[in-house]
């Protein structure tokens, strides 16, 4: 099962995930992927970090500033993203569940991270992915997708939760 979510920006699509990686932990299943969040300074958005779902362990994906690879105002970390990115995602595939957030353009600037996604994408198993709005139509044949709102997303992470769940069960 592979579910997708996507919405406009802010709307907590990481949150939502975060919120389902962590029931699930709580209930006994093993998570791996990671999340991206942001980096604030004096109440702007200044970055992102990845945040392994598995140690805990962060690294910088994007800060704002000049760089050689770039997506609107940051610089993207290739290195990391290919590094302890795909290390990640390496691991997860062990895990009961998988959940990556994000697939968008700043990660899609590495081919090696496509490459990864499409190779999780054919396991067996439960996984959640974030998806930018621009990559939904990419995406949409491999699972289900769900758009998130500011008055669905309690609701949305109820149902995501409830069909992880059975395929969890339905696999012991």
């Amino acid at each position: 099962m592979k579910i997708f979510i996507s919405s406009d920006p802010g709307i907590g699509k990481t949150t939502l995930v975060e919120k389902l990686a962590n029931k699930l932990k709580e209930m006994g299943y093993s998570v791996g992927g990671f999340i991206t969040k942001e980096i604030r300074k004096d109440n702007k958005r200044v970055g992102f970090k990845m945040v392994d779902l598995e140690t805990g362990e962060e690294k910088l994906l994007a800060y704002v500033g000049e760089g050689k690879i770039k997506v609107g105002k940051y610089k993207v970390f290739i290195e990391n993203l290919e590094t302890f990115g795909l290390n990640c995602l390496e691991r997860a595939k062990d895990k009961d569940v998988i959940i990556v957030d994000e697939l968008g353009e700043m990660e899609f600037k590495s081919e090696k991270f496509r490459e990864k996604i499409y190779d999780l994408l054919k396991l067996d198993k439960p996984q959640i992915y974030t998806l930018h709005r621009n990559y939904v139509s990419e995406f949409k044949d491999y699972g289900k997708v769900y758009y998130l709102t500011l008055s669905n997303r309690d609701e949305v992470y109820k149902i995501i939760l409830e069909k992880i769940l059975e395929v969890l069960k339905n696999k012991k």
